[in-house]
């Protein structure tokens, strides 16, 4: 039975490090959404298309990783799933396909985060998007952590 891994946490969290240390030990095909919509659409986080443009990349990775649950194979879904709603809804995408879902949490204190942030501004990776500090403040109120009831696989 092939395994939908969830990736979840804020930016900078370490969910993209994890992710590839994943791929390896479970076979698994990595899909991250930001490194998809940088190499389309560039650094647009200030743009008033990106929105839209995330959720139409989202959109299409999930179509990938549904075809590739379905002839078995492991996938990783770097998307950062803030939103309880949004983790169950994909988990339950996931068994109607016949496949199990795992969520994998990485719980970072916000001034480990705010120092990373530092850190990747200065010098952006490649595929990483730059946040203004002040745009991530806005997103921790709306992050929901898992409880611990996520943590169980399920088939």
């Amino acid at each position: 039975m092939a395994t939908l891994h969830l990736m979840v946490g804020l930016p900078l969290a370490g969910k993209t490090t994890l992710a590839k240390q994943l791929e390896q030990e479970y076979s698994a095909l990595r899909l991250n959404i930001d490194e998809w919509h940088t190499r389309l659409f560039g650094q647009d986080a200030e743009e008033q298309e990106h929105d839209d443009r995330h959720g139409l990349i989202e959109a299409m990775l999930w179509d990938i990783a549904a075809r590739l649950l379905v002839l078995g194979v492991n996938v990783i879904l770097d998307f950062g799933f803030w939103a309880k709603v949004e983790r169950e809804d994909y988990r339950a995408r996931a068994r109607q396909l016949g496949a199990g879902s795992e969520i994998h949490y990485l719980n970072v204190t916000e001034e480990e985060i705010f120092a990373r942030l530092a850190i990747r501004n200065a010098h952006p990776p490649q595929g990483a998007f730059y946040i203004p500090e002040a745009k991530f403040k806005e997103y921790i109120p709306i992050y929901q952590p898992p409880t611990p009831d996520e943590f169980e696989r399920r088939e």
